[in-house]
């Protein structure tokens, strides 16, 4: 019966190859399952069919392939009904389990060092880039906060910076002395050769008008390019680092949640899911029996 419906997916629906050599493998799969327990495929209920799902969620198959397992077995049941080997299908509902988020990219500490050292600190320019990826990575602000950083939001002697973010919510971040030291810099130098006309915003572009999110992506590129990093570096990346590093390094996840705006913790934890796999990682490489 499972020739028979991958040829039914082969002629009639026109099913790409690759596509029914999967189907082939996970239908191939689903009669090894069932054979294991003494029966045909068209035999197994439903209770049976939630077993084999686990087995292929604990099997080493990633989430998206286990979907693709289950749409397979779906559609195999549904062909039973069709050509009358059954009056009902086991699998009408039956649900792949739920995929991870994308896990978020991170610098390494050394390559977050060189970003931050490619900005050129004897031009105003460079001063300014210098002071914004220290800010940046020194608070983990969204690029739109910073970009929209006024003067008056920074209290630097107490060593916080106040931020405006999602939902116009106000929150308070520390910052530590280096970034602190390079926006004092970038204030009394690089700033007041950058003003061309009246401006509250503290970062400002080549024409001394506010500078955009999109002109600090571009800035934040030119310098990943120079550093030899990644070329999908972009400011939300800064972000992941420094949640990733706060948490490599024994942060509360309530604080960083706090620190990075985010409503809900459970947003918060996916860097739990970061850590976990670095973890790993690191074990895999170092361990002497892996």
């Amino acid at each position: 019966m499972i020739h028979a419906y991958l040829e039914h997916l082969r002629v009639e629906r026109r099913l790409a190859e690759h596509t029914l050599e999967s189907y082939a493998r996970d239908l191939a799969a689903l009669a090894a399952f069932a054979a294991a327990a003494g029966r045909r495929p068209e035999t197994l209920d439903r209770h049976a069919l939630e077993a084999f799902v686990r087995r292929q969620m604990t099997g080493g198959l990633s989430p998206r392939s286990v979907a693709r397992s289950v749409a397979a077995v779906r559609g195999f049941y549904r062909f039973l009904v069709l050509d009358r080997r059954l009056e009902r299908s086991p699998a009408d509902d039956l649900q792949p389990p739920r995929a991870w988020p994308a896990l978020p990219k991170f610098l390494s500490l050394e390559e977050v060092d060189r970003l931050i050292a490619q900005p050129d600190v004897s031009t105003p320019r460079g001063l300014r880039d210098r002071a914004m990826i220290e800010m940046l990575y020194a608070t983990g602000m969204r690029v739109s906060e910073l970009v929209g950083i006024r003067a008056s939001d920074l209290h630097l002697e107490e060593h916080y910076v106040s931020c405006i973010g999602k939902g116009n919510k106000e929150r308070l971040i520390p910052i530590g002395e280096q970034a602190t030291d390079w926006v004092r810099r970038y204030q009394q130098t690089g700033r007041p050769a950058l003003v061309k006309r009246a401006s509250t915003r503290l970062f400002l572009n080549a024409r001394g008008g506010p500078l955009s999110r999109v002109g600090f992506w571009k800035i934040l590129k030119a310098h990943a390019r120079r550093g030899n990093l990644p070329p999908a570096l972009s400011p939300h990346t800064i972000r992941h680092s420094f949640a990733t590093h706060l948490l490599e390094r024994g942060a509360d996840l309530r604080a960083i949640q706090m620190m990075l705006g985010h409503v809900d913790l459970s947003t918060t934890q996916i860097y739990t899911h970061v850590l976990e796999a670095r973890l790993k990682t690191i074990y895999d490489r170092f361990h002497p029996r892996p």
